[in-house]
């Protein structure tokens, strides 16, 4: 049987999903994160350089490209995924590394 990883998502992902209007494009997260759950390493792209650690999942909808970014963490309470961004593609890179270094998130 395979492990289900629970799913922390940060309070700045926790506050783009509330944000959302577009019921189709907030289901498409919610998705999103059941595929996350089920097998993390394999549904995501691991990043190299600075964000070495954080795996990205892509999100399409509308012509507009959305993006999850994750960690994965293991340990005795259980094998954990910390949601710590979600939103547009564009000038995402560069939100999550400001909001890691601000938030001092473990990768």
């Amino acid at each position: 049987m395979k492990m289900i990883f629970s799913l922390i998502p940060s309070p700045a992902t926790e506050k783009f999903i509330k944000k959302l209007k577009d019921k189709p494009l907030k289901n498409k997260f919610k998705e999103a994160f059941k595929e996350i759950q089920l097998d993390p390493y394999a549904v995501g792209e691991q990043k190299k350089g600075d964000l070495a650690g954080i795996y990205g999942y892509d999100i399409f909808h509308n012509g507009t490209n959305y993006e999850v970014a994750y960690s994965i963490q293991e340990d005795e309470k259980g094998n954990q995924v910390l949601v710590i961004l979600a939103g547009t593609r564009e000038q995402f890179y560069q939100e999550l590394k400001r909001y890691i270094k601000s938030s001092k998130i473990n990768k």
